[in-house]
């Protein structure tokens, strides 16, 4: 048998572009003489489609779209991820289903079983679990046809993979006790840096011990904050990968499940460096982002640090150096050198840059509070007042030239309130607000990888925020790297703060940190959607009670 993977970029609740992309791969595979096109999860909605479920007007042009996409399955049959009614009595409303089509028809549909309801996925909110186990008979083989969880169903946390089942049961090994020759999974599995090596071992691992070849079509792309990197598989029956189809990049490709059985081909490498698939993530979530919305033209902040120039630099990359514009906003602290700096960054990119000083703005907002402020000292107040002087320049331009405001923050600065409520948090998306302070470093150098674009003295000057005389990050916070540790132990493994441990890391400031964690939730709150790159971003995929004692 020849089966085709169609790894492909869906826009949630495009159906006609949707549509369209399915049915050109099954008459190009039917053209080549494949017998089976497996698209990923939901692939004719888009994931995550979200409450858009909930409209019956959405799930109509649903089975519209099957009904375009079953007459292209005449030679050729196609598995197509879809949500189907539920027509029993009972549950909810909708399955997360696969449906088989061959000879023009839906000849089966199978339902997904597990249903995550942990980090960013909030499945059973929308579907029914199905309790009903069957596999496809097709061209004299038997297809166990699983939906992403169905067949990852243990995890570990990080790479150590200390494998946990998350379910009472495996859809799996249902089927395996049918006998089936090909294991099959549609999934839509959004993009962890830290989780590649983990989600290889998961589908090698199910390969391997039911000793059967394995075909796993995922999505690529980006919708909102979550980003699919691909990496669709193909694996041997004794585990070992046969091919796959690359990262953040549609590819189509087809295999004689013959060749597969047998094995007899070097393993490709799975996964790239961690800095380079970050850095090929967060250029796909702003490319889609604005790509998916209709919007064309981005702004940034330009300050002369590190991280609004690795945005900026992102930010060029991804939508072009004509689409990018930056501002510069100093302040009567800022350093002479952070707007050379900055200069010098946007005349390596390309982009057009304007530069605005807000002394005077500051003062007419302090000189209108003053008689308010009853001859009280200056504190954080007035740091906070240039912060959001800088944000209502930003905006202004974003809204008399339609320029979207990308944010600068980063995770560690989010993490413990290290920002400005409506002044330097502001923005239409958070780029790197996922990617902690020493992995903005080292994507920094990445950038550079070919020749200079982010001048030398940003990367290795203290960060400061220049809202006071001689400001440095550390006047607040722990040197980066203790800290990054301390938020990535606490908030990615939940480490309870007892047993958080490393170089310099002591009980007192590992106590510091979680308080202000816990204290600036309100602020997290409020913030713009945050490109996901980690296994608990901040966001949809860690909800935390505003109104809690931690």
């Amino acid at each position: 048998m020849k089966i085709t993977i169609a790894q492909l970029n869906y826009h949630v609740g495009n159906f006609n572009a949707n549509t369209e992309k399915s049915i050109r791969i099954i008459r190009d595979a039917a053209a080549e003489g494949s017998d089976l096109v497996v698209f990923p999860e939901l692939s004719v909605t888009g994931y995550p489609p979200s409450d858009l479920l909930e409209r019956r007007d959405f799930i109509e042009e649903c089975e519209n779209a099957v009904d375009r996409i079953k007459e292209e399955c005449r030679e050729i049959a196609a598995i197509i991820g879809v949500p189907t009614i539920n027509r029993t009595s009972s549950g909810k409303r909708l399955f997360n289903s696969a449906c088989f089509i061959e000879n023009g028809e839906v000849k089966q549909v199978i339902n997904k079983t597990l249903l995550p309801t942990y980090d960013v996925f909030d499945e059973y909110r929308y579907f029914e679990p199905s309790n009903d186990f069957a596999l496809v008979s097709y061209r004299g083989k038997k297809l166990a046809v699983t939906i992403c969880e169905d067949l990852w169903d243990e995890q570990g946390f990080d790479n150590s993979f200390a494998p946990r089942r998350l379910y009472t049961h495996s859809p799996m090994e249902e089927l395996a006790r049918m006998n089936p020759d090909i294991i099959i999974n549609i999934s839509a599995s959004p993009f962890s840096a830290r989780r590649t090596e983990m989600k290889k071992r998961v589908f090698t691992g199910k390969a391997q011990r039911y000793n059967l070849p394995l075909f796993m079509a995922n999505q690529t792309g980006a919708n909102t904050e979550l980003i699919f990197d691909g990496g669709s598989m193909v694996i041997s029956p004794d585990g070992r990968i046969y091919d796959h189809l690359g990262f953040f990049t549609e590819n189509v490709r087809s295999y004689d499940t013959d060749k597969i059985i047998m094995g007899h081909t070097p393993e490709p490498a799975y996964g790239e460096g961690y800095i380079e698939m970050i850095y090929k993530a967060l250029l796909t979530g702003v490319r889609d982002y604005f790509g998916k919305s209709g919007l064309t033209t981005a702004i940034t902040g330009l300050s002369g640090g590190i991280d609004s120039a690795v945005v900026t630099a992102l930010a060029a990359e991804a939508l072009g150096t004509k689409s990018v514009r930056a501002l510069l906003l100093p302040s009567m602290w800022s350093s002479e050198h952070s707007l050379t700096d900055a200069i010098e960054l946007a005349g390596n990119l390309g982009i057009r840059y304007d530069v605005v000083h807000i002394a005077d703005s500051y003062n007419a907002v302090t000189e209108s509070l003053k008689p308010l402020f009853d001859d009280l000292p200056e504190d954080v107040t007035e740091e906070n007042i240039q912060a959001r002087v800088r944000a209502v320049m930003l905006m202004a331009l974003s809204n008399k030239f339609g320029n979207i405001l990308l944010n600068t923050s980063n995770k560690s600065e989010s993490a413990v309130g290290y920002g400005t409520l409506y002044g330097d948090m502001a923005g239409g998306l958070s780029v790197i607000g996922d990617l902690y302070k020493t992995d903005v470093y080292a994507l920094a150098r990445y950038i550079n990888r070919n020749g200079i674009i982010i001048p030398e003295r940003t990367i290795q000057k203290p960060p400061s925020a220049e809202l006071r005389p001689g400001q440095l990050d550390t006047d607040s916070l722990p040197q980066y790297d203790i800290l990054d540790s301390i938020i990535y132990q606490y908030i990615e493994l939940q480490t309870p703060a007892e047993n958080i441990e490393g170089n310099g890391i002591s009980p007192s400031i590992v106590n510091k940190v979680i308080r202000m964690i816990n204290a600036s939730e309100h602020k997290r709150f409020q913030s713009p959607p945050v490109l996901r790159i980690s296994s608990k971003s901040f966001g949809p995929g860690r909800r935390i009670p505003l109104v809690a004692k931690q």
